[in-house]
């Protein structure tokens, strides 16, 4: 399981040391993806290969079905940790992440997500993240 926050540098070639707490997880090969709220998705190939089939199943008829398959599907590379640990991440992924220099990789059970450490604190922070309200609507959900 990918759990745990950890703190990097993206180099000036756009590489990031991948923490080695996940590497045995991912596997020597891996796919990164753009995701949502402006970070990254890294799934180890099972995962990959369940998502890719569950979004398989859904209606090329419906419009935002097609558009989520694209912004998923087109952004994703396939990735590989050099010897000292590192992946390298495409520019358009970087872009669409906004990783500049330093970086947030968290574990989030079958995925890790990689944000840039601003978006990551705009994000978490208490004034735009009610942990509270988002309790209330698992229970709603049935967590």
């Amino acid at each position: 399981m990918l759990i745990g926050e950890y703190q990097h540098t993206v180099d000036s070639k756009g590489r990031i040391i991948i923490p080695s707490k996940f590497r045995d997880d991912l596997g020597d090969e891996f796919v990164i993806t753009k995701g949502l709220d402006s970070c990254l998705f890294i799934y180890a190939q099972d995962e990959w290969k369940r998502v890719e089939d569950k979004l398989k199943t859904l209606p090329l008829t419906n419009r935002d079905a097609r558009a989520f398959i694209r912004f998923f599907f087109s952004g994703a590379s396939e990735c590989n940790l050099d010897k000292q640990g590192r992946i390298l991440i495409p520019s358009n992924l970087r872009e669409h992440s906004k990783l500049d220099k330093e970086a947030v990789i968290i574990g989030v059970s079958t995925r890790l997500e990689i944000w840039s450490k601003e978006q990551w604190n705009a994000y978490t922070d208490e004034d735009n993240l009610s942990y509270d309200s988002i309790a209330e609507k698992m229970a709603e959900l049935g967590i």
